[in-house]
This record gives C-alpha cells, structure tokens and sequence, in this order.
C-alpha cells in the first residue's frame, strides 16, 4: 500500500491497472481500418485464389494434376481448379512447364454455392453469399459456435486471430459463443472424423432454427488432406447443410473475416 502527496493510499493492483491503462492510452487506436479503409498488408508469401492463363495446355499435359496431392485439378479443354479441395500448397504452379498457374494475391474466396469454388469462386460470385437471408434472419449481427470437428487447430487458430484487438471481429456483431443453444449457426473446421460426427450432429441440433453452417478451411469443406480417408467424412457438407464456404488450409484471417462480412452484407 502507498500513499500519493494528498494522502489517498492506493493499492499495488491498482497501481499495475493504472500502468496498464496509461500503457494502452499511449499505443492508441491499433484496430485496422478495414472495411472502411485499405485491406491489411498481406505475407509476401502468401497464397491467395489461383489463376490459370486459358488456352495454355491445348496438348493435354496433366503434370499439375498428377501433382495434386487432393485432386483439386482437372484437365479436359481447360484446367479446372476446385478451391474446395485446394490445399494452396503450389505443388501444381511447381509442376507446370509452362507456368501456366500462379497464385494470386486476392484473398476474397467465400461463396455461398459450393460449384462457385470450382475454377475460381471469388467476389464474382459474391452475390451468391446468401447475403439476402442472413441479413433478413440475423440482421448485422450473427453469434457462432465454433466446432472443430478434428483439424490441425491451424483453421482454429486463423479463426481465433479475429478476435484479436488488431481485428476486433465483434465491432462488426459477430461474436463467438459458449452454447450452441444461443448461437445462430455453427461455423466448423476439420474434417469431421468419425469421432466427432455425432458431436457435430448433436451440435447442430441444439442450435435453434433458423440457423446458418460455415465452413472454413479445406478440410471442413471437403476433407483436404484426409480426402476420403476411411475414418473421416469428407468435410460437413455431406451430414449438415452448409450456407458458406471458406477456402483455404488454412484460410487467412482477412479471407475469413472477409466471407463473414460479405455473408452479413456489412460489404
């Protein structure tokens, strides 16, 4: 216990609070500007939606399907690249002679349409988002139970950056909740692995209706890396109805926070 010049005895915790609070006053606003200002700077290396220069393969070379380690690639006229399968590992850009995929820098990859992420997916299919029912169900704000049905923790721990001060996920009304029964949708990860398949159910169950299901990342969309894999179930589209689809292993923050802003229609 101290005491200031005016004899008021102030408490160690509280001293360490006043510290903490001139510390944080004098770092001052740090939460980005986004939406309503530039995007945040995105890694040198990162990934974003794959573009494919059209007309490059007419003689049929398949070594960037043969390199895929998910069958996210296809070739018949074209080269086809399903983002739902697509582990962004550039295997595929690797292995073309021709260079004829690269990896872009656009991060806006959400669709609410599960073909949309077949060859592209991105803001050209962002009307697809289902913006209009969740804004008349929810209004501008969505709360969310988070549900990771057996990932790597690499899609949970890109999903929990949001909640960070620098993000700051619940300026925009969405918030992450303890109980399913007060959440309005599930938002899933992982692939969902025969030990967390009822789980799941019996989540998605306890959520009241109307209720949304959001699906971020690879392997809760399709599987990924465990695509097929007798012990998992190829992601949640094929046990509970999805209304958003997140691509990416793992998905950056602003690609997340991206698709649940174009799903609310805050953008």
């Amino acid at each position: 216990m101290t005491c200031d010049a005016n004899g008021i005895c102030v408490g160690k915790g509280n001293i360490l609070m006043l510290n903490v609070l001139l510390s944080r006053l004098q770092q001052r606003h740090r939460t980005m500007e986004y939406p309503d200002g530039p995007a945040p700077p995105l890694p040198e290396r990162f990934a974003g939606k794959p573009l494919v220069t059209k007309g490059a393969c007419p003689d049929g070379c398949s070594q960037c399907v043969e390199a895929c380690p998910t069958r996210a690639l296809s070739h018949t006229e074209e080269i086809r690249i399903d983002l739902g399968r697509c582990l962004f590992c550039r295997e595929c850009a690797g292995a073309c002679p021709k260079q004829s995929i690269r990896f872009s820098d656009e991060y806006r990859m959400a669709t609410g349409c599960r073909e949309d992420l077949v060859c592209g997916g991105g803001p050209e299919q962002s009307e697809r988002i289902l913006q209009a029912k969740a804004k008349r169900l929810f209004g501008r704000s969505l709360k969310l139970r988070q549900v990771s049905a057996g990932g790597c923790n690499a899609c949970e721990a890109d999903t929990n950056v949001l909640g960070t001060v620098g993000w700051d996920l619940g300026r925009f009304g969405i918030q992450f909740v303890a109980s399913p029964r007060h959440a309005d949708g599930l938002l899933v990860t992982g692939p969902v692995s025969e030990n967390m398949r009822l789980g799941l159910l019996k989540t998605y169950e306890a959520v009241p209706g109307p209720k949304v299901v959001i699906a971020v990342g690879a392997c809760a969309i399709s599987g990924g890396p465990y695509i097929d894999h007798e012990e998992v179930h190829n992601g949640a589209g094929g046990l509970i109805p999805v209304d958003l689809y997140i691509p990416g292993c793992p998905p950056h923050p602003l690609t997340i926070l991206d698709g649940l802003l174009r799903f609310i229609g805050r953008i």
